[in-house]
């Protein structure tokens, strides 16, 4: 699996050359909808990762 950074950066090269492509505001509203959408997914994933390994650590813990 890719890192975090490695994710982020490439849904950034994405955006990028979306915005390049698009022509009309609505064409950049959109692309920023759905950049933003790639975003947040990736943090929320990341974020519940994360949590398996305190969950895990406190575990071994106890």
């Amino acid at each position: 699996m890719a890192s975090y950074t490695a994710q982020v950066n490439t849904i950034h090269k994405k955006f990028t050359a979306a915005l390049k492509k698009a022509k009309t505001k609505q064409a950049i509203n959109k692309v920023y909808s759905a950049h933003r959408k790639d975003h947040e997914r990736l943090l929320k994933k990341h974020l519940a990762e994360e949590m398996r390994q305190i969950k895990k650590a406190k575990a071994q813990l106890d």
